[in-house]
């Protein structure tokens, strides 16, 4: 997990999850009882898209405030509604229980709260990946090796516990050869200063609050295996098939608003500004948090990511992690149990119960001035 956003926090809850299509959903209810399957597209329905604060995400209440979400939503004749929801697995909550039509969510959440809820969701936009945002820290080396033996620190079963999984692979290490303790991100910063621990995964800001303190040493980071800690927008795939101006007027903000806040000008100056203001940092601090999100700011690149191999690479690493930590639930028997589609129809894990989508083709509108 980056940015100020809390990470995958739903260890218990989603371990209590099934695949079935009646699995649980904000306060244990079912998604059946609480409107998981989406209503008929309706004159003068309000769609609603929930966001948290992260550096990659706050384009979406800039759009707002900028008026922006409003000029979209009026060419494509929608309505739309974009909200803050303060915890990140709330945010995800509601739209596994089918409250809310889309969400911000990096696609090892998707996989393992919504799909794993029986949710089918897709991927509308690929927004960034951390490159550079998440971090292994060592107290007194600089030398990945030396975590070995090591407690590490970190919040379990989260984007954290997977960056460190990756690290040790890449040392020709396991997750056994270390020891994990539970910590919140609320309290990691200070347990870096406990005498007992030497080893530690996090993310920014917390992660630079970190590298500043006596004996820290980042020994590995997120920009090592970039593309596999993606942040995306998914929306319930039933409400984009039925009312695809609503897909064409999200489309048409983000990219819009990336577009200004790129700008080495004084219009993008402001807008990132804003965007600091609206995270609660000062400017300074969100462009450094912009410096390792690598944004997806053209939308043929990102379209290009969405249909690349590599990403069905990288999207197997984490349904495997997910699997292998319980994460898709208890009625999971297998890694394929949950389906994955890919442009071009490649799928991983079940074809008959797909319930998490690639799909391009707006971003692609997007590339080709077809919006």
């Amino acid at each position: 997990m980056r940015g100020w956003r809390k990470p995958l926090r739903m260890v218990a809850a989603v371990a209590a999850c099934t695949l079935a299509l009646g699995s649980c959903g904000k306060g244990g209810e079912t998604a059946a009882s609480s409107g998981a399957a989406p209503a008929p597209a309706a004159a003068n329905r309000e769609f609603t898209i929930v966001w948290t604060i992260y550096a990659g995400w706050m384009p979406w209440p800039y759009a707002q405030q900028a008026g922006i979400v409003k000029k979209w939503a009026d060419k494509y004749g929608v309505k739309i509604k974009i909200f803050q929801v303060n915890d990140y697995v709330e945010s995800l909550n509601q739209f596994s229980a089918g409250k809310v039509d889309a969400v911000t969510s990096t696609t090892m959440d998707a996989l393992t709260v919504p799909a794993a809820g029986g949710r089918d969701s897709t991927v509308l936009m690929i927004g960034d990946y951390s490159n550079g945002n998440d971090g292994v820290i060592l107290k007194g080396s600089d030398r990945l090796a030396d975590i070995k033996g090591r407690q590490v620190n970190l919040v379990e079963n989260s984007v954290s516990h997977y960056l460190l999984a990756r690290a040790l692979e890449q040392a020709g290490m396991k997750l056994p050869d270390v020891t994990t303790i539970n910590t919140s991100d609320a309290d990691i910063v200070a347990a870096f200063g406990a005498t007992q621990t030497t080893a530690l995964v996090t993310w920014n800001p917390q992660l630079s609050e970190i590298r500043k303190q006596s004996g820290a040493h980042e020994v590995f980071n997120s920009s090592k295996i970039p593309g596999e800690i993606l942040d995306t927008l998914i929306i319930d795939t039933a409400t984009l098939k039925a009312n695809p101006n609503l897909g064409k007027a999200l489309t048409g903000i983000w990219y819009e608003t990336l577009s200004i806040m790129s700008r080495n000008d004084a219009q993008g100056a402001a807008a990132r500004a804003a965007m600091a203001k609206l995270s609660g940092t000062d400017t300074a601090g969100f462009e450094s948090q912009l410096k390792t999100t690598r944004l997806y700011v053209d939308p043929k690149e990102a379209a290009a990511f969405a249909a690349d191999p590599a990403l069905v690479t990288a999207t197997d690493r984490v349904r495997q992690f997910s699997f292998a930590h319980g994460l898709f639930g208890q009625a999971a028997r297998s890694v394929d149990d949950i389906g994955i589609a890919f442009p071009g129809g490649k799928v991983l894990g079940s074809k008959s119960n797909i319930r998490l989508r690639f799909d391009p083709s707006y971003m692609a509108m997007a590339a080709d001035g077809k919006l």
